[in-house]
């Protein structure tokens, strides 16, 4: 049962392979949170769809390209959804000490 209070939480970045499932796993546990990830290219672990972004209230994505991607396959889905972009660089490994800490200090001033 979904609490009015809970928020549907999409972290996207081009792979799914380290920042975004960081994100994920990094922000799961919140009592407030149903967290998802995937990624933008045709390759990724989990590749965005358009389920994902109808069932996103906000959306993060790790760079501006993958923001220019959801609204260039997206554009009607994305027009009213909230997408923040996190700047965080493709220069990190899963679970890495120090994005886990950019997320943290990046991501819950959105969601706290």
């Amino acid at each position: 049962m979904k609490s009015s209070l809970m928020k549907n939480v999409l972290f996207i970045c081009s792979r799914n392979k380290w920042r975004s499932p960081t994100a994920e796993t990094v922000w799961r546990k919140h009592p407030n949170l149903n967290v998802r990830s995937a990624g933008t290219s045709p390759r990724a672990k989990k590749t965005v769809s358009s389920a994902d972004i109808s069932w996103a209230d906000v959306i993060f994505v790790m760079e501006q390209k993958h923001k220019n991607r959801l609204k260039a396959q997206f554009t009607r889905l994305i027009e009213h959804k909230t997408v923040h972009i996190l700047d965080i660089a493709d220069d990190y490994k899963y679970m890495d000490t120090e994005l886990v800490q950019i997320l943290e200090a990046s991501v819950s001033s959105y969601l706290t």
